[in-house]
Formats: C-alpha cells, structure tokens, sequence
C-alpha cells in the first residue's frame, strides 16, 4: 500500500479547527452540569470536594486544550493528561467530564499526530503515568475502609473486587482510545492512497481516450486508402481505356469519360465526409462548435446511405434484403460511419468470398443502443470469436478492414462485434453501439426506414 512511515496527515483545515472549538465549548458544557448536579445530589466522586466554583473552574479548563486538539495533538494529551491528575488530586465531585477530555485527547493524537514515533510513545507515556496514578489511588483507598460501601456479598474481599473492577475497566477504556486513534489515522491514510490512484486513474483514462483518438484517425486513413484509392485507381483505369478509343470509338470513350466523371464525384464525397469527422472531432476536443447545424456531415457515409449501399450490391448480383426495426433516434456522427463501415465491409466479403445468392441486412435502434445485422447463405470462414480472427479457410476476413478491422471499429465505440457461422448456414456479422447523449454530442440524420 505503499510508504506508510512517509507519509504524514495534512493538518486540520479551518472547518475542522471551528468544530474543535464547538467541541471543546460542548465537553466544557458537560462538565460544569455534571458538577452542578453531582453537588446537587450530593454524589461526590471522592466523598468531598471543594468549593462548586473551583469545581467549575477544573471542568472548564480541561476542556480548553481541546480547542487545538487537532493543530498541536501531542501537547493537548499531556496537558489534558496533567490537568486530570490535578483536578482529581483536589477531589472535584465529578469525574464524568474530565474521562471524556482525556479520551478524546488522546485519541486525537493517535488519529492526527504527523510523528508516528512520537505520538506512539506520547500516548504509552500518558497511559502509563495514569496507570500510575491509578494504582496510587488505589493503594491509598485499601488503607481506607470506608471508601468501599458497606456489607458486601461477593464472593471477593471488597478491595481486591474494587482493584479488579477499576483496573479492567481503565484498560478497555484507554486501548480503546489509542485503537480508535491508530485506525483513524490509518483511515485517513488509505483515503489519501484512494486519492492518489483517482489521480492516477484519470491520467489512464485520459491517456486511454488520447490513443483511441489516435486509433480512430489512423482507422479513418485506412479508409481514405481502401475507398478513395480505389475510385481513383478505377478513374485511371477507364482514363487509359477512353484514351486508347477516343478516336476509333467516340461512344465507347464518352461512356468511359461518364464513368470517370462519376467516380471522382464519389472519391470526393467520400474525402469530404471523411474529413469533416476529422475536423468535428477536433472542434469537439477544442471546445468549438459544429460549423454545420446539427453537427452534420451529409457527405460521411451514415445510416442514412445504408439504402444506397445496398442498392449497389443488388447491381453486383447479391440479392439483399434491408430493414429498419424500432423507433428512430439520433446517432452520433461516428457512430454512423462505423456501423455504414461494419455494413459495407460485411457485404462486400459476402459478395467477394461467401458464394452468397441471398443476404439480410437489418438496422436495430434500441434502447441506448444502436444494432446493425448483417447475414447471408453463403461458406464463411472459420472465426476464433475472442479474436475476431480467420483460422479457417480465407474468407472475408480478406476484404477491406477485415474482421478484425471491424472488431476495432466497434470497441472505439465501447460496442460489441458478434461475428461466425450461423447454425441454419452461412454467415452472420452484428454489431452493437451504445448512442451517447444526444444532447452532448454532434448527431447525423438518421436513417428512414424504406
């Protein structure tokens, strides 16, 4: 648990000295109605006593130290401690008040002394001093017999009863008072060890979401590579084909130029909307609002492009089934894009690797929590499911992100990726995304179900 002899507990702050005064003015209150009553009854603890004013005078000033118990422990036990002795070796008529000063005292000084050592043998100095005192009074009230009450029935002689009683009770009552103390003091010492493995805590998790920011941009490059670098390389293809016929086939080569045209649209669509996640988590980290209304991006692929997406892969011979099951809700803006990516990747390998004929694809919205699901009836790959990882055959885990592209995306998130073979065939991928706050985080529009 660490240095416990270094460490040293922070002296008391202004609210802790305030109530040490309340504390010391309450136990001086005590005091002086337990003399006043005491004398009244006419129980006086010694058999006499003097004067009630000097009576007063003795509750009031053991309950003085009391008022800096906290700020100098080690002088207000001695002092308590000597003032005891005194007010007892005057015979004041109550001891009830006086006990209280000096347990408190001395608990005080095991809870708050800074040195250990010193308030260690502090406290077995004044225990032993009052031990002392004890037995002195103890052997003086046996040479008296009529300290003890009259015609005893116990099986014990009356001094030796009274020894034992006195004695028994003084030891619970001061190891209670130094036990008291230790554990406060150790209390204070694991709240403090708490304190510092908060701090520490916080730095982790602070140190966690700095790399899982890095993480996302390094996973929103890898996008920029797979999706942009492919309509480029397409753009490029159909160039050299339009180049080649431009003379001998006009027609031919206008389709070919259509075809570039519309994918250097699409690339650009695609480096925009990746860019504004980029600059809207940037904004959010500095503290900066969305540009757009609604922290939007209309060009980040989102759940509202889901339709579109799939539309293309039905063009690609897979036929596909979508659906949007729950009530609508907002969903943050990387959010969007991640389930669009699990999405895209999962049809792409079921058209690419699966031998697939049919695929299903479902859009959950539940109750803070977003589901995406995505099935087909084709040969998947084998799966170690902690892993996300192909162990069997390559499969789709060769598309794109991959499977464990996809695991990643999701964790990002705090979701939750379940992906393998499905017992009636085929291959399932389903994601889930807990939806943060709307009301604290950019939203995107959600997706309409068609």
């Amino acid at each position: 648990m660490g240095d416990w002899q270094g460490w040293q507990r922070p002296g008391p702050d202004r609210t802790q000295r305030r109530r040490d005064v309340w504390a010391a003015l309450a136990v001086a209150a005590g005091g002086v109605a337990s003399v006043v009553l005491a004398n009244s009854m006419g129980l006086l603890a010694f058999g006499t006593a003097p004067a009630l004013a000097e009576q007063i005078a003795w509750a009031v000033a053991l309950a003085a130290p009391l008022t800096v118990r906290r700020r100098f422990p080690a002088a207000v036990a001695v002092a308590v401690a000597a003032l005891f002795i005194a007010a007892q070796a005057r015979h004041i008529g109550d001891n009830t008040a006086p006990s209280i000063a000096l347990f408190v005292s001395l608990y005080t000084l095991g809870a708050w002394g800074r040195d250990r050592v010193r308030a260690r043998w502090v406290r077995v100095g004044v225990i032993m001093v009052m031990f002392g005192w004890l037995i002195y009074g103890l052997c003086r009230a046996v040479g008296t017999p009529s300290a003890f009450f009259d015609a005893p029935a116990g099986p014990l002689s009356a001094p030796l009863a009274a020894t034992l009683y006195t004695i028994g009770f003084n030891l619970v009552y001061f190891a209670a008072a130094y036990a008291f103390g230790e554990t406060a003091w150790v209390s204070a010492r694991r709240r403090h060890e708490l304190k510092l493995q908060q701090e520490e805590l916080r730095r982790s998790q602070a140190e966690n979401a700095r790399q899982a920011v890095v993480a996302e941009r390094m996973r929103i490059a890898r996008d920029l590579h797979d999706v942009v670098a492919h309509h480029v390389s397409v753009m490029g293809i159909q160039a050299a084909a339009a180049r080649r016929v431009l003379d001998s086939e006009p027609d031919l080569a206008r389709t070919a130029l259509a075809t570039v045209e519309e994918t250097a649209r699409t690339a650009i669509g695609e480096l925009r909307g990746l860019l504004g996640v980029l600059r809207a988590s940037e904004a959010t980290e500095d503290g900066e609002a969305d540009e757009s209304p609604g922290g939007e991006h209309p060009s980040a692929p989102g759940l509202s492009q889901l339709p579109q997406l799939v539309e293309k892969t039905r063009g690609a011979g897979l036929a596909v089934n979508y659906s949007v099951h729950g009530t609508v809700q907002p969903v943050p803006t990387a959010v969007a894009l991640s389930a669009y990516r699990v999405v895209q990747e999962a049809l792409t390998n079921t058209v690419r690797h699966a031998r697939a004929s049919t695929a299903d694809v479902r859009v959950r919205y539940l109750e803070g929590t977003l589901e995406v699901d995505i099935s087909d009836d084709g040969q998947g790959p084998t799966v170690d499911p902690t892993v996300g990882r192909t162990v069997g055959p390559a499969g789709p885990a060769g598309g794109g992100l991959g499977l464990v592209g996809m695991r990643e995306r999701v964790a990002v998130h705090g979701g939750e990726l379940e992906l393998g073979r499905r017992r009636d065939g085929g291959f399932r991928v389903r994601a889930r995304f807990p939806l943060a706050d709307p009301d604290r985080e950019r939203v995107t529009d959600p997706a309409v179900p068609r």
